[in-house]
């Protein structure tokens, strides 16, 4: 005779499907799979209980308490008598590991292979470090333009359009500090009034421009790349010189820039 279950979780699951009728034949394979992978990702907003869990899933309660008490031995659910379904340890475990496998640059590689392809422009990849952007990849254009950046490099945050996707989020007066120390190491000079209002409207945009302040004769275009949990972890930028970022060109840019960076994000997680 088999043994009781230990988890206390599983035992109580067990206790509230003991009313539901007998089990249905199990489905194929790929069916059962899909099925469960629908009852972990309808724990999303909160604990659900057996009823209501059903009855998003369109299936009977018994094969609903089949499935969850299957995710409940694996630790990817657990249940609480009175509240429900909500997700298990196993799950953050494997958030984490997801979260140190996923490289930003491996991951974003293809999509600035494309956007330098589609532009003909020189392609960056950024993240904060500290106060500065450091430059992390970079995909020379077909253009004969000559941008001194490296990979490897840090360039200010208020002055570069990389930098200023990553600074999107932060609050004014961060801008501010940030803005008055870069100032005070050479950027080049520019009223601070000028510039706040500009950095509204790109978090307003969701990119930003690189108006030549770093490098003579460059413009570009950037947009923030977002993790998991919404917040930006690196940003994507489009430079060229100057005679071919004419105002209506970076506009135009501007979507493509965001459309790259959004399909970044979306590989590191972030649903939108």
């Amino acid at each position: 005779m088999r043994n009781a279950p230990s988890n206390p979780d599983l035992r109580a699951a067990k206790a509230e499907g003991s009313a539901a009728e007998g089990d249905s034949k199990p489905s194929a394979g790929s069916q059962t799979l899909l099925r469960g992978l629908d009852v972990i990702e309808a724990m999303a907003d909160g604990p659900v209980t057996l009823a209501d869990l059903a009855t998003r899933l369109g299936l009977t309660r018994s094969t609903t308490h089949r499935l969850a008490t299957a995710l409940i031995e694996r630790r990817y659910l657990t249940f609480t008598p009175r509240l429900g379904y909500q997700f298990g340890p196993k799950l953050l475990e494997l958030g984490f590991l997801a979260q140190r496998q996923t490289d930003v640059v491996q991951v974003a590689r293809p999509h600035l292979e494309e956007l330098a392809a589609t532009t003909e422009d020189t392609v960056h990849l950024g993240v904060l470090d500290g106060e500065r952007a450091l430059y992390l990849d970079k995909i020379a254009g077909r253009r004969r333009v000559d941008i001194s950046s490296r990979i490897g490099d840090r360039h200010p945050l208020t002055s570069t359009g990389l930098g200023k996707a990553l600074l999107i989020d932060h609050p004014p007066q961060n801008w501010a500090a940030l803005f008055a120390q870069d100032q005070a190491t050479g950027a080049p000079a520019i009223d601070y009034a000028v510039w706040e209002g500009r950095m509204r409207g790109y978090a307003e945009s969701g990119h930003t421009f690189d108006l030549e302040e770093n490098e003579d004769l460059i413009r570009c275009v950037a947009a923030p790349i977002r993790g998991a949990g919404g917040a930006i972890v690196a940003a994507i930028s489009v430079s060229s010189a100057a005679q071919y970022m004419s105002d209506e060109r970076m506009a135009d840019l501007a979507h493509d820039v965001r459309e790259a960076a959004g399909a970044v994000s979306r590989e590191l997680g972030w649903s939108g």
